[in-house]
């Protein structure tokens, strides 16, 4: 499938934040395998011309732009070069992040302020880029990639919780004012479980040991494919990925001082692994590590044997329109045959109306499914 521009006649135009690595690379390379025009936002030059590489060979156009997405300026000056050499933006989707991996105590003050810069303000900076420029045309999507840890803490993550909650907030007020203002543009989030990213291996980490995703991984090809899903449907309000996600999530709603207790005796040998933190290992918060070590670190990071290519639960969610009719028409079915049954047995009473109590099933299965956070 080709993407078009929303005026229908150019190819569609995206820009991706922390597109050089991780979950922001797999999802470029997915937006360019339906032909999408690229922009790609990040610091490390060798990065980013690798993963202009990968949009080309994916069958898109791209456009690498080194930009700290803690400077504004430099966000806005980007999303002006974005639209003059690519056309419009369609879509805008802020992926770029950086963190420490610490006990709260051990996060010094400037720690806490670059990577809520490049985090949440980040996200912030984007997102006020794209609307500069989608407002006017009444159209546009923005997506903010999040995270289960948006709505449920871990202990060893407070700087990312911190500014994944803050996103989630803001992106919460920024939704009502397009609303109130009846704007045709739409912004949503996807709430990603454990993905197996570089980041594991270059993020500061005051740990002993090397610090890991916490259980079920997934492939940053499988967030890839959610991010997707919601930007070709923003009128979600949040879209779940992950079986682990949204497990989190329901837990966090019904037992969360249980899950603060569970945490506590289990969160941090789940976030690390056996080996020991290599005391020379590059660290981006304040520099590219592709500048430092003189390499590519791509989409994937070091947890492969163990990552899902796949999610059930992402399946389930893309698909739960048609799987929502085979059921209203397998409970209609089921209600009519009973119903037949009992007029047989009591030798009285109309047989209800097969396409009634089909629309009707059908309308009570829509209802259920579309609470279901599955998404």
């Amino acid at each position: 499938m080709t993407a078009r521009h929303q005026d229908g006649e150019h190819p569609e135009v995206v820009v991706v934040t922390g597109g050089s690595g991780g979950v922001g690379r797999a999802t470029a390379r997915a937006f360019a395998a339906r032909g999408a025009r690229v922009a790609l936002l990040a610091r490390g030059e060798r990065g980013l011309d690798a993963a202009a590489r990968d949009v080309r060979e994916a069958g898109g156009q791209a456009l690498p732009l080194a930009v700290d997405v803690a400077d504004p300026e430099a966000v806005d000056a980007a999303a002006d070069r974005v639209e003059r050499e690519l056309g419009p933006i369609d879509t805008w989707v802020n992926a770029a992040f950086s963190t420490v991996f610490a006990p709260v105590q051990e996060v010094r003050p400037q720690e806490w302020r670059r990577a809520t810069e490049v985090t949440y303000l980040g996200f912030v900076y984007g997102t006020q880029a794209a609307l500069r420029r989608m407002v006017p045309r009444d159209r546009g999507t923005i997506v903010q990639v999040g995270s289960a840890l948006a709505y449920r803490a871990v202990p060893l993550q407070a700087v990312y919780c911190g500014a994944k909650h803050a996103i989630k907030g803001f992106t919460e007020s920024l939704r009502c004012e397009l609303l109130h203002e009846g704007s045709g543009v739409r912004v949503t989030m996807a709430q990603l479980p454990g993905v197996n990213t570089p980041q594991f291996s270059w993020v500061l980490a005051k740990l002993s040991r090397h610090p890991r995703p916490v259980a079920p991984v997934y492939q940053p090809e499988v967030a890839a494919r959610g991010i997707l899903y919601a930007a070709d449907h923003p009128r979600r309000r949040e879209h779940w990925i992950g079986g682990s996600t949204v497990a989190t999530l329901l837990g966090q709603r019904v037992a969360a001082g249980l899950l603060d207790r569970y945490l506590a005796r289990t969160a941090y040998d789940s976030q690390m692994t056996d080996e020991p933190v290599d005391p020379d290992r590059p660290v981006n918060l304040w520099e590219p590590v592709d500048g430092a070590d003189g390499r590519d670190h791509g989409a994937h990071g070091v947890f492969d044997d163990e990552a899902h290519g796949r999610s059930v639960q992402l399946w389930l969610s893309r698909h739960r329109a048609p799987l929502a009719v085979g059921a209203a028409v397998a409970s209609g079915a089921g209600t009519v045959l009973a119903a037949g049954l009992r007029s047989r047995h009591h030798g009285s009473g109309p047989v209800p109306s097969l396409r009634r109590t089909a629309h009707s099933s059908r309308r009570a299965w829509t209802n259920a499914w579309g609470r279901l956070p599955l998404s």
